[in-house]
């Protein structure tokens, strides 16, 4: 009789599992993994001009700290990377739309973002920091001193930059700009007080073009994990990109890329204006 149960518990188990099992194996075959690597490419979408992690050199090349991710990753799964420069405010509907198969390209984790796409786990963490005219010098020490009509503050129309300066700076009169770079500009002359945006940026404005005219206050005051995004619906690919950035990051590649572009300026004089 004991025989009997077991035996009957276990078909009792294959009849209800069978077609979980059956369900997970056709998920697995919908998987972008397998697009990838029927098509041989993975194609990656970014937009260029984001200072250190996606650039265009002087030859028409894109470089950068996401750059060599895109193509490790590229070349951990034996396939070519397809590099897709797209406008930042059609970045999300294009990946949903399967213009591209991930987005790495600065990116940051947000709620809302969340809502339409998923993320890898953060490969970088960066906060917003500010480029300050010089002539604030010894006035303005934090965010919390440019919360005051009486300044002009400015970000990229659309980013994390902007949220931050409207959310915690509401006061300041605000300005913003399609291109970080444009905004940094407008720092640099004069025109506006202080821009808000992403560490690594700031720091290498201030260093490229803004010394003797601008002060970096670089301490983040906001955290923003940076991550891979995909469709949602795809937990293979998302299995896979967590374990590729682990080895990243254990092979030693990541902080030798981490040293070239945010640590080194070597590659200032390479990027096409």
């Amino acid at each position: 009789m004991k025989k009997v149960l077991i035996s009957l518990f276990a078909m009792a188990f294959l009849l209800v599992s069978a077609p979980v099992f059956a369900d997970d194996i056709e998920l697995a075959k919908k998987s972008t993994i397998e697009t990838i690597l029927k098509s041989k490419q993975l194609r990656v979408g970014f937009e260029s001009g984001y200072l250190p992690f996606e650039m265009t050199n002087k030859d028409g090349n894109f470089m950068g700290f996401d750059i060599d991710m895109a193509k490790a990753l590229a070349k951990s799964m034996g396939v070519k990377f397809v590099p897709v420069n797209t406008a930042w405010d059609g970045i999300i509907p294009a990946l949903v739309t399967d213009k591209f198969d991930i987005i790495i390209g600065g990116m940051t984790i947000t709620q809302s973002r969340n809502l339409q796409i998923n993320f890898s786990n953060p490969y970088i963490v960066v906060g917003q920091a500010i480029l300050l005219n010089k002539k604030h010098e010894g006035t303005i020490k934090s965010y919390k001193d440019l919360n005051d009509p009486k300044y002009i503050i400015t970000s990229r129309l659309g980013t994390t930059g902007e949220q931050a300066a409207q959310k915690m700076i509401p006061r300041a009169q605000y300005k913003s700009y399609e291109a970080e770079g444009e905004a940094a500009m407008e720092v640099i002359q004069g025109n506006v007080d202080a821009l808000i945006y992403d560490l690594p940026f700031i720091e290498k404005m201030q260093g490229q073009h803004g010394a003797g005219k601008t002060i970096a206050l670089s301490t983040p005051f906001t955290y923003e994990p940076l991550a891979m995004a995909i469709r949602k619906g795809d937990p293979d690919f998302m299995n896979y990109l967590n374990n590729f950035l682990r080895q990243y990051k254990g092979d030693g590649l990541w902080q030798r890329s981490y040293d070239k572009w945010l640590k080194s300026t070597d590659w200032f004089d390479k990027v096409a204006e």
